[in-house]
């Protein structure tokens, strides 16, 4: 409405009526609010409501040129949101009645109205039409706004017990009109069972002024059967007493974004690969029954940690991708024969774990452990490719007292190392033993590294004799530990320790600098022949990618010759990557260094890669010579060690020499070197320089 006079215009076609109009708005003075404009047709009228700027239509329904009923209605359509106050004789009230139902604003009968009845109709009629306008746009705008939002409605008159649901509500569930009634129940009915109580419980607790207001996620049934997750929202209306009188609220449908959500769970808790749960999953599984062992006294659940045998070798040789379905194939024959309720993982790599809850006896947990390496035992069909394998398996048992999955895990790894250590296809129970071992490992592990900084390492060096002469062709140099509280600790205690912690790579570098200088300086002041050197050459510094430059830097430094050194390497490092292994051989020997194949015969495969290998001499290992004892029946194996090494232009050394007969029986097999206690033990640099310097000779006619 403008702020200036309030203009009206009066459809009416009786002049004296017109007359009073204008005299009771006071437009006779000349100086009133209102602004009076007069038609006296329907038609004229109309034309000036299209031209705009009205305020207020009194509008008379007898009219010249339309009857009752169809003047208001042509007018009111002509006047779009300007208010209708309708002018009306006696005889009129009923027509009158009838427009104010249509929307009019109001019924004036022409012989009983005055200036003020006049004017106050005409001002509430134009605020009530505002206060309307207000409304219709509200309303219009929430309307809008559950439409755009694709919600459905729903209103409860508490004292009523009726619910109104909207179409949205029901179409968005599949359900028709008639299909939903007009109860509560028709919505709490259709909850999935598992998701009532807490919608219920959260009802009450709004309903009672616990909560502002109410929100809840639940899944509702659709008319086909499957339910559909929603989230319903509402707030109740109270009266004067704090009484609810009324609720009302949305409903959404959240069923993709949820559907989404469990999908993204699921990724998270499970293995990409074979949809077994992993690491995490399997952990939180755990803590449920480390709980629950700790609840029930007679509660018992196993923990089997395991890895399988071979797989390295599968995958390198056949490729990942058979590799990956052997990973499948494995997960499925676990899920077929484990109990409901167990859980199999997938932890990582080749690493799978099973919880066995609720067992009734630890033997329960090992017959599992056996079933699985029954199972793994057969053979796989994968693609074309029959793939054997097998598992080494430890075992945790809750009977231990566990308070975190941790440990659980820890000790079930530490029995499979113990069923590892065993040969394939074992399994083991963690004992407290095991434990210890563990602990006394780290601690090594520990004390190792203070020493490789701290330099605790001496070398010791022990004799190689040339059995042709008797004479010391060279030594082979052998890492010593002084420990500042055990004294000398011997290689088989801490070699291991330090090829699995990657230790050995800096260790052995310092030997092999440390033997090179003593026998350089040996060759130069003590000896006047050469002497050779042997160095064993772990896996771990084999395949560093800076073996080359490092042993260069060693022989520039040292001043060792090429020739007089020979590098000794086990059958199992050449048969890992026989290919990449024997390029890098050829590399070595075109420095002119000596390469040593070292215990050789207790290998399964390297037979086939002998005549390939770019290697001088084959040592033969100790275990074979201690058995050639007179009677022992062993010689033959020495002998056809000896024979296949000539046959192929190798010279042979034989370690672990303890007796004459042994010495008189290597030169028989014409052996050209040997080393053992026989000769001497390993010697200190000072004792070792003690001995060349002495220069003995041994002939195997000598006697013990």
């Amino acid at each position: 409405m403008n702020a200036g006079p309030i203009r009206i215009l009066l459809i009416e076609d009786n002049p004296a009526d017109a007359n009073l109009v204008e005299r009771y708005l006071g437009q006779d003075s000349g100086d009133s609010g209102f602004q009076l404009e007069w038609a006296d047709r329907v038609a004229d009228g109309c034309d000036r409501l299209k031209q705009g700027g009205h305020d207020l239509v009194l509008l008379d329904l007898s009219l010249p040129d339309s009857d009752g009923a169809q003047t208001y209605e042509t007018v009111i359509s002509g006047a779009g949101r300007v208010p209708v106050v309708v002018m009306t004789g006696q005889n009129d009230g009923e027509q009158a009645l009838a427009a104010v139902r249509e929307g009019a604003q109001d019924y004036l009968v022409k012989d009983r109205v005055d200036a003020d009845i006049l004017v106050r109709s005409i001002r509430y009629a134009i605020e009530r039409k505002r206060i309307e306008e207000k409304l219709r746009v509200s309303e219009e705008r929430y309307s809008l706004a559950v439409t755009g939002a694709n919600d459905g409605v729903w209103d409860w008159d508490v004292d009523a017990g009726t619910v109104y649901f909207s179409d949205r509500w029901k179409q968005m569930l599949g359900w028709s009109a008639e299909d939903v009634g007009q109860d509560s129940d028709a919505w709490l009915s259709r909850v999935h069972p598992s998701d009532l109580p807490t919608v219920k419980q959260q009802l009450v607790d709004h309903l009672a002024g616990r909560t502002g207001h109410f929100e809840n996620e639940h899944r509702l049934l659709e008319k086909g059967g499957t339910y559909r997750w929603v989230l319903a929202r509402g707030l109740s209306v109270s009266d004067k007493t704090g009484r609810v009188i009324r609720m009302a609220g949305s409903l959404t449908d959240i069923h993709d974004r949820k559907m989404t959500e469990e999908r993204l769970l699921h990724d998270a808790m499970h293995d990409g690969l074979t949809q077994l749960p992993n690491a995490a999953l399997f952990r939180d599984r755990l803590r449920v029954a480390i709980a629950q062992a700790e609840r029930r006294q007679n509660y018992l659940f196993a923990v089997l940690f395991f890895d399988l045998d071979r797989f390295k070798v599968i995958n390198d040789s056949l490729g990942h991708a058979v590799g990956d379905r052997l990973l499948v194939a494995i997960a499925r024959r676990l899920l077929s024969f484990l109990r409901p309720g167990d859980t199999v993982a997938r932890l990582g790599g080749d690493e799978f774990a099973i919880l066995a809850n609720d067992i009734d006896d630890p033997r329960d947990a090992t017959r599992i452990a056996e079933r699985i390496q029954e199972e793994l035992s057969l053979p796989f069909d994968l693609g074309g490719h029959e793939v054997f394998t097998g598992a080494s398996i430890g075992i945790a048992l809750s009977s231990t007292g566990y308070s975190s999955e941790q440990e659980v895990l820890r000790d079930a790894d530490i029995a499979m190392y113990r069923a590892k250590s065993r040969g394939g296809s074992h399994h083991a129970v963690f004992d407290e033993t095991m434990h210890r071992r563990a602990v006394e490992l780290l601690q090594l592990e520990t004390d190792l590294r203070r020493a490789v900084d701290g330099e605790e390492f001496v070398t010791h060096y022990q004799p190689i004799v040339d059995l042709k002469n008797g004479r010391i062709q060279g030594f082979e140099a052998l890492v010593r530990w002084r420990h500042p509280e055990r004294g000398l600790v011997y290689p088989d205690e801490f070699i291991p320790v330090a090829e699995e912690t990657g230790m050995i790579v800096p260790l052995g570098w310092s030997v092999i600098r440390q033997a090179c200088l003593q026998t350089a300086k040996w060759c130069g002041e003590v000896s006047n022949r050469n002497l050779a050197l042997s160095v064993n050459l772990s896996p771990r510094q084999f395949a560093q990618p800076d073996l080359i430059e490092r042993l260069l830097e060693i022989l520039r430094d040292t001043g060792m010759e090429p020739s007089n050194l020979r590098l000794e390497i086990i059958e199992s490092l050449i048969m890992d990557d026989a290919r990449s292994a024997i390029a890098k051989l050829g590399r070595l020997c075109d420095l002119g260094l000596q390469l040593h194949i070292d215990d050789f015969g207790t290998g399964y495969s390297s037979l086939s890669y002998l005549h390939k290998l770019p290697t001088h001499t084959v040592k033969i290992d100790r275990s074979f010579v201690t058995r050639m004892k007179p009677g022992g029946g062993q010689d033959e194996i020495v002998e056809t060690i000896v024979s296949l090494a000539r046959g192929l232009g190798m010279h042979v050394a034989a370690e672990g020499l303890e007796t004459s007969d042994q010495f008189r029986k290597l030169c028989q097999l014409k052996c050209e070197y040997g080393q053992g206690y026989y000769f001497s033990r390993p010697l200190d640099s000072e004792a070792a320089g003690a001995l060349i310097a002495e220069n003995p000779l041994w002939r195997p006619e000598s006697g013990e």
